[in-house]
């Protein structure tokens, strides 16, 4: 049986399973299906993801297996087109098949101005790289980030260049998190 990622309507090559898969629209459970049967499963992808600030933006990707997360960097740039296609190199050069993009929502959870920005550079993600985009809320990441730093005694310049950096680490395990949580809550048969 020929491999597949079924994607919006695309068709992407998954290599960890034996049989056909399908994500859903959220980015976040994989559909396996087997004949007439389908049943869901997670099937392992390097996903990027993206802390986007007006100044820096801060990249970080997991491993294949979707164990471990890194930072691989900060890109520097206040330009929205340039930040973007900077971005879209990145993924590329890291081998990313899913782009997580940092949504920045309210405590209260409404969206604001930063939000709706977040979700323009997730939309010019998806047109430049043809990578599926999620946005991930991000509320707190940078004061968790933060966190980690002091712990670390990370202060001065240093602290701020790692800063956006640790918070797209942040994101990025928690969004790994979620897709861990719902496969195994189906693996228990709960939905």
């Amino acid at each position: 049986v020929q491999t597949a990622l079924f994607l919006f309507n695309k068709v992407i090559r998954c290599a960890a399973q034996n049989e056909s898969v399908i994500i859903c629209k959220t980015g976040a459970l994989w559909y396996t299906r087997k004949t007439k049967e389908i049943s869901k499963g997670k099937c392992d992808m390097k996903i990027m993801a993206v802390d986007f600030g007006d100044a820096r933006t801060g990249l970080a990707v997991c491993d294949p297996t979707e164990f471990l997360a890194s930072p691989v960097g900060i890109i520097k740039e206040k330009n929205f087109l340039k930040a973007a296609q900077q971005i879209a190199d990145a993924a590329k050069q890291h081998g990313a098949q899913m782009l997580v993009v940092g949504l920045p929502k309210n405590m209260d959870g409404t969206e604001g101005t930063r939000a709706q920005r977040c979700r323009s550079m997730g939309e010019k993600l998806q047109e430049l790289t043809d990578l599926p985009v999620t946005m991930w809320d991000e509320r707190r990441t940078t004061v968790s980030a933060s966190a980690v730093l002091t712990q670390n005694g990370t202060f001065g310049k240093k602290r701020k260049e790692q800063l956006d950096a640790v918070a797209a680490v942040i994101i990025l395990e928690s969004y790994l998190q979620r897709r861990k949580n719902e496969a195994q809550a189906h693996a228990d048969g709960k939905e």
